[in-house]
């Protein structure tokens, strides 16, 4: 109970990486929560997410005391299009068992895969790329830095992914065989002003099994300044073979624009099993992204917004130029 009165003071200071486009300067990132953004890494951009958590488990009606160790991992790659990125995403996990059960105690190992699912996402609405080509309202400060209506609609993606249950007898899957089961994430993403980013994702999982998983994430993100979030995230889990509500908080540190680091917490709120867990990760990318991409819209509309948008981007490389001339003179 004292761990987990602490973790939740320290809570308010938990976040992941606040992205707000399709290919960004910066990393995106889904560390160091477990919900996924609506936005992808961007075109030729490879990408990966890794960490480690340690964490105990104790069941109350089955006496039983568990020392976890986990290694989770992502692999993102932009294909094609800047709304498609395809991934695989998974996690190894090794319990160290004590059963107080009887007059004495014996501990148990095992370690097996929790998830292998290879998948593919596609953002299916932008609101932001519309807002980016007009640009900022030039006559009202008020107006570019208050939450408006238009804030409150919410990129879309739909994700499609297949669980590859490699292993039999595995006891972190619902399966006793191997099976090949699908996975679909509905991901909404809120970027509003002053650094806030709101992210659900509602889960529906190996459904052509005869135990699916229902589930959702919520996680908001607060970047306090360029490098530096904080997060919260609730995860709900229904099924027959697993159901819970976990609370997550964390912090994550950007390096440089394609290197961050993170830490976070997890608690549930029940005894069968209660959980503890402190996690540690990383993410980089491979940044091969050589063109930017203006999201197509068609007719009239679409080709006036390419235009202001290839202006805009000309302006912004002539300051650049003018720029390294001055600091270049300035040396001299």
């Amino acid at each position: 109970m004292y761990k987990r009165v602490v973790f939740l003071s320290l809570l308010v200071l938990s976040t992941v990486n606040a992205t707000y486009a399709q290919y960004t300067e910066m990393i995106n990132t889904n560390r160091p929560g477990v919900s996924q953004g609506a936005f992808s890494v961007g075109t030729n951009v490879l990408q990966f997410e890794s960490g480690l958590s340690f964490g105990k488990e104790e069941h109350r009606l089955l006496f039983t005391d568990a020392n976890i160790f986990s290694w989770d991992y992502s692999v993102r790659y932009g294909l094609l299009k800047e709304q498609l990125e395809v991934s695989l995403i998974g996690e190894f996990q090794s319990n160290k068992v004590t059963d107080t059960r009887a007059n004495s105690t014996y501990e148990r190992d095992f370690a097996n895969f929790k998830s292998n699912t290879l998948g593919a996402k596609y953002l299916i609405y932008d609101p932001y790329v519309k807002r980016e080509a007009e640009g900022p309202n030039l006559y009202s400060w008020k107006a570019n830095n208050k939450i408006q209506w238009q804030d409150l609609i919410p990129a879309i993606s739909i994700y499609a992914g297949a669980n590859f249950d490699i292993t039999e007898d595995n006891p972190f899957t619902p399966e006793a065989e191997k099976s090949i089961s699908p996975k679909f994430v509905l991901s909404t993403q809120n970027n509003f002003v002053g650094g806030f980013v709101f992210v659900t994702n509602l889960i529906v999982n190996r459904v052509t099994t005869d135990t699916p998983e229902y589930g959702y994430i919520l996680t908001l993100t607060h970047a306090t300044n360029r490098y530096f979030s904080i997060f919260l995230e609730n995860q709900g889990i229904k099924s027959d073979f697993y159901s819970d509500q976990l609370l997550r908080g964390g912090v994550a540190v950007l390096i440089n624009e394609n290197l961050h680091v993170d830490l976070s917490g997890t608690i549930n709120f029940k005894d069968t099993p209660s959980v503890f867990y402190g996690r540690a990760g990383v993410a980089y990318r491979f940044d091969m992204h050589n063109r930017d991409e203006f999201i197509e819209e068609k007719g009239k509309s679409g080709r006036e917004k390419r235009k202001k948008y290839q202006k805009q981007k000309k302006e912004k490389n002539e300051r650049n130029k003018r720029k390294d001339l001055l600091e270049s003179d300035g040396k001299r």
